[in-house]
């Protein structure tokens, strides 16, 4: 019987038993206590759509700045939680993302402080218009309500989502990987206290404080009480929600990112970006899993790409025609494309046209990421109408896609869903919008 990996059986024991179908009863004691959390979130999120957005962007910059204050408190709930997950075997790039130093809480101070700075989105008019009769119709944008935050080994997720959710004036309920459970106490602890601080209510945001598996299938079947719910994390976790939740989920599937280097590329810009792409964050949603090279610039570029590779200890998989041009190359397998590594791993695949990398990357990607490097104007243009991706990079790293990069401040996510919000999640993609309609005693006969 072939072994689980490692990420499908966190995703497993997460919910309880096999494919995480066995539940506890529902009145355990932790689904008691969800629900009662939740009645919580939803009084607190219908005090919050009543605040103004400068009472809400006090209560963020009180959150950066406690951040920064209690860094040394951060740092040593997170070394603890370190030591466990490496006594307890966390995968390598798990333990990377679970790690926090100084210029990690920085960065996260510098996010809220940027979401703070950000035009409330709450309120905003997305349209107005005057019909014929006299009826003003007006679609105005609103908060989501309760969501629930499903997340694994970064605690940086705690700050982003927390400080999201409060500029989009939604409740939060924040459910963080077990490995994490003292970081994430950490800082929801100096967003609460910065919410007090702020004369508003702490229960806008709260943290999932137990590592019972029955708490996460309880919040995704709040219905009611949990307007949406958000994982991010392992494949296996998030499919495992999506079979579990009976509250709609925004899901933010694996990322299988391309860089697709075509005939008429500079190869110099091509292998600076494809070596960038992989190797500067190798485990994250957003690195270049597959390497697409037209048969015609693949002399000129594969066999420097690989030296470069090969420095930074890249493990190669590459279809028969590259093995050539490469040294100490593996010959992919099926398996290889398609496959989210998160590793120093890449696969490399010669194509004949700009026709066969599109057709590649809607067989395989994730509609997460790609990119194409080429100094054609029609390739590109061709590329970007035809891959259907959440993201499209024309001569950018697919490093580049992320909320805080884009301006978002942070984001919640990266949602590969087409419906309601696609691609990094900000602040305005945690609301949804209401029609208001105004008349002057106007019936309908």
């Amino acid at each position: 019987m072939a072994q689980k990996p490692h990420s499908a059986i966190r995703a497993t024991e997460e919910f309880g038993g096999a494919g995480g179908r066995e539940h506890r009863p529902a009145d355990s004691e932790a689904a008691m206590k969800i629900r009662v959390m939740a009645e919580h979130s939803r009084e607190a999120a219908r005090r919050l759509v009543t605040l103004s957005g400068a009472l809400r962007n006090a209560a963020l910059l009180h959150f950066a700045d406690g951040l920064w204050a209690q860094k040394e408190a951060i740092l040593s709930a997170n070394a603890a939680d370190v030591d466990q997950a490496g006594a307890d075997g966390l995968a390598a790039p798990l333990l990377g993302r679970l790690t926090l130093d100084e210029k990690k809480i920085e960065a996260m101070a510098r996010s809220v402080r940027e979401i703070a700075g950000q035009t409330d989105p709450v309120g905003q008019t997305m349209a107005a218009y005057d019909r014929p009769n006299g009826l003003r119709i007006e679609k105005r944008r609103v908060p989501i309500g309760v969501i629930a935050i499903i997340y694994e080994s970064r605690p940086n997720v705690t700050s982003d989502a927390a400080a999201l959710c409060l500029k989009s004036a939604n409740a939060c309920i924040l459910r963080g990987g077990k490995e994490a459970l003292r970081s994430n106490r950490a800082i929801a602890g100096v967003v609460r206290a910065a919410l007090h601080q702020s004369q508003l209510d702490p229960d806008a945001v709260q943290l999932v404080d137990t590592s019972d598996r029955s708490a996460v299938g309880a919040l995704v079947r709040a219905e009611g009480l949990v307007d949406l719910v958000i994982p991010r994390g392992g494949e296996s976790l998030i499919r495992t929600v999506v079979e579990q939740a009976t509250v709609p989920v925004i899901k933010h599937y694996k990322g299988v990112c391309h860089v697709y280097i075509d005939k008429d590329a500079d190869p110099d810009m091509a292998i600076r970006v494809a070596y960038s792409a992989k190797v500067d964050g190798c485990a994250v949603c957003n690195t270049a899993e597959c390497i697409l090279v037209h048969k015609d610039i693949a002399p000129k570029v594969l066999p420097r790409l690989a030296a470069r590779y090969r420095e930074a200890k890249v493990q190669m998989r590459a279809d028969a025609r590259s093995l050539g041009l490469l040294q100490d190359a593996q010959l992919a397998t099926d398996a290889d494309w398609g496959r989210e590594f998160l590793d120093l791993i890449v696969a490399i695949r010669q194509v004949h046209s700009l026709d066969e990398a599109i057709a590649h990357i809607a067989r395989y990607g994730s509609q997460h990421t790609d990119a194409i490097i080429t100094n054609n104007i029609q390739s590109a243009n061709k590329f970007i109408q035809q891959v259907d991706s959440a993201g499209v990079m024309v001569n950018a790293s697919t490093r580049w896609a992320d909320g805080y990069e884009y301006g978002l401040g942070a984001e919640i996510g990266i949602s590969t869903d087409k419906l309601h919000a696609r691609g990094p999640m900000g602040a305005a993609d945690l609301c949804t919008y209401k029609f208001i309609v105004t008349g002057n005693g106007h019936i309908r006969v």
